[in-house]
């Protein structure tokens, strides 16, 4: 590989200290030297929700403050999406959800796989440079599980599950097969359910409600997320007791603080709000418990340690109860989850790597978690295929702090709840829907009674709220950003490179607003 290669990447002229400098201009590839790589992926944690990210926040969340202390807040970072599946599909994948069969809405408990066979995902990279890899927690990707007959609810949980983690990159998944609100509540080691549920269960309250189904009886709601915590703790302490001398990657997926909110005893009333505000403090304890990790095996220095969230917050937050304590999830963006507006996608995003990033920093460049992939490739000097990671970009440069004025990525692509679009480029958003796209007024019923103006410009420079809608304003910005949203999704990427294909169908919300065009 090339320094041609790098700058493809993103690399562009950061230090390579982490790989060997050959005669022949390649990078030779030192395993000894690969960082060990840690993603945590909150579920449902709004961008106000870390008190480092928050000035006015009602609680303090010390573990993720110690890490943008040690590390690089990245201000400006998006899912890609703004509601769970289709953020963890473009995750492990590279590639927006809404190229593949899930134009709309999220997948549900019996859904068969959502990644495509032979499509290259994260884990799939880094087992390929020697890396040992887990997946701990939500999966929420679909899974084929074994049916006793053709009734959908007839699994027969006694039977492997195929399409799962351990099919698509990862050596060794712990988890549960969903949201913790959506049954079958049980866990899953590697392929197999580890015990046969002999019963169900319901809970329908203020916060704890989740669905009625099918729960093992090792499994209690209450403590998932610290046995799921356990689980990945007892991973690298594995990892490093059995003597391997290869780097480990560890998607551990969080099912917190999603709804049933369930903060266990000892958080319960720590953060002087409401239990949601509790089940976040949770989830820092969580962080905490993985740092404290990796400082026991002297881990700190060589691990990139990624810290964020795959959408907005939910309103089962109870958003008017936090605001009597001064605290809003969503920080001074608009909308939460589902929204195609800032609080929908806008997501914290924090890491650390001593060997790479100066501690204390901030970036202020565009990023969105597809990118995942293209910075994995980076990291091991490699290229990825035409057919692979085609929304994803290297961030490397702006963690080394090589970037200024957002010159990783051309323009980043946000997605609602309801399949609706909207693209951003620089300063100015365009959001393909006359509302929200979501929950948040006005809901697509509430603007389509309103008759409100059938596209949305926002200047995100002087106007973070997204409450002035300037369209009429600037017809050039709305024509230009309209045809390189119409050229991303036709061209099948948002990346250089070949055209790619993906799935169209009958019904595709987000492309209503091209239906009048000539030019699609």
């Amino acid at each position: 590989m090339n320094l041609l290669n790098l700058t493809t990447l993103g690399l562009g002229t950061i230090s390579l200290s982490l790989f060997q400098g050959c005669a022949d201009g390649s990078v030779k590839k030192d395993q000894d030297n690969l960082p060990n790589i840690i993603m945590i992926l909150a579920d449902d944690l709004g961008y106000g929700d870390f008190s480092c990210l928050n000035e006015k926040s009602a609680w303090q969340t010390p573990h993720a403050d110690q890490l943008a202390k040690d590390g690089m807040i990245f201000t400006d970072a998006h899912s890609g999406s703004a509601v769970c599946t289709p953020t963890r599909y473009g995750i492990l994948t590279g590639r927006y959800s809404w190229r593949s069969n899930l134009k709309s809405g999220v997948l549900w408990s019996w859904s068969p796989p959502l990644i495509e066979e032979n499509r290259l995902t994260v884990g799939n990279l880094l087992q390929q440079h020697g890396y040992t890899t887990a997946c701990i927690g939500k999966w929420h990707l679909g899974l084929d599980w074994q049916r006793v007959n053709e009734d959908p609810d007839s699994i027969d949980f006694s039977k492997p599950i195929s399409g799962g983690p351990v099919e698509l990159g990862f050596d060794y998944f712990y988890g549960i097969t969903a949201s913790l609100d959506i049954p079958p509540y049980v866990y899953i080691k590697n392929d197999q359910s580890t015990t046969v549920p002999t019963k169900f269960t319901e809970s329908k309250d203020k916060y704890g409600w989740w669905r009625k189904g099918h729960t093992g009886d090792d499994f209690v709601h209450e403590q998932v997320l610290p046995h799921l915590t356990a689980k990945a703790v007892e991973f690298i302490d594995e990892h490093i007791e059995e003597g391997k001398n290869q780097p480990f990657f560890l998607y551990f997926a969080l099912p917190a603080p999603h709804t049933p909110i369930l903060p266990t005893e000892e958080f319960r009333g720590k953060s002087g709000t409401n239990p949601y505000g509790d089940f976040v403090l949770q989830v820092d304890w969580t962080v905490g418990q993985i740092m404290q990790v990796l400082e026991k095996h002297g881990l700190v220095k060589n691990t990139l340690f990624i810290l964020t969230s795959d959408n907005g917050c939910s309103p089962q937050a109870q958003y008017e109860e936090l605001a009597e304590f001064g605290h809003n999830p969503s920080y001074h963006f608009r909308g939460h989850k589902a929204d195609i507006y800032e609080g929908g996608h806008h997501i914290p995003f924090i890491v650390r790597w001593p060997e790479m990033i100066k501690p204390g920093t901030r970036s202020d460049e565009v990023t969105c978690l597809t990118d995942l992939l293209a910075t994995c490739t980076a990291i091991v000097g490699d290229t990825l295929p035409d057919n692979a990671g085609e929304d994803s970009y290297s961030i490397l440069p702006a963690m080394s702090g090589q970037t200024r004025d957002n010159t990783i990525r051309e323009a980043t692509v946000h997605h609602s709840v309801n399949g609706s679009f909207a693209i951003r480029k620089g300063k100015w958003k365009l959001c393909m829907c006359p509302g929200s796209g979501g929950w948040s007024s006005p809901t697509p019923q509430e603007a389509q009674e309103l008759d409100l103006p059938p596209v949305q410009l926002y200047n995100l420079e002087t106007d973070i709220g997204e409450q002035n809608n300037v369209v009429d304003q600037y017809p050039k910005i709305v024509e230009e950003l309209t045809i390189l949203l119409r050229d991303y999704i036709r061209n099948g990427r948002s990346t250089p490179g070949e055209p790619q294909e993906y799935v169209v169908t009958e019904k595709w919300p987000g492309l209503d607003w091209m239906k009048s065009r000539s030019d699609f």
